[in-house]
């Protein structure tokens, strides 16, 4: 059974740093686009970052261009999610999912359990 776990979420002051990751488990997703999203209490859920499968192509929604790093490690088969500058605009239950594309947010999979980022000001 697929399955994706993310983690690294936490309480941080604005301006901080998180590392989040997302270890994939129950096939290779070395050959697959992944991304990361993200919903906020009350809002929509929205794809943040994509990645290509080799890694060359990366997405970024323009709210976090420029302060956050979509990266993968193909032999961990781990998709990463590096965030500097925070805002607390940026609280949110974080996902990563198998897309379509490096720029689809056509999610193929079900969702994992996320892992909430709080960004106090």
């Amino acid at each position: 059974q697929v399955q994706l776990v993310e983690s690294g979420g936490r309480l941080v002051q604005a301006g901080g740093s998180l590392r989040l990751s997302c270890a994939a488990s129950g096939r290779t997703f070395s050959s697959y686009a992944m991304g990361w999203f993200r919903q906020a209490p009350g809002k929509e859920r929205e794809f943040v970052a994509g990645i290509s499968w080799s890694g060359v192509r990366i997405y970024y929604e323009d709210s976090v261009k420029g302060r956050f790093t979509i990266s993968r490690d193909n032999a961990k088969n781990t998709v990463y999610l590096q965030m500097n500058s925070l805002k607390p605009e940026d609280t949110a239950v974080y996902y990563c999912n198998q897309v379509g594309d490096y720029s689809d947010p056509t999610q193929l999979l079900d969702w994992g359990q996320g892992t909430q980022v709080t960004v106090s000001s």
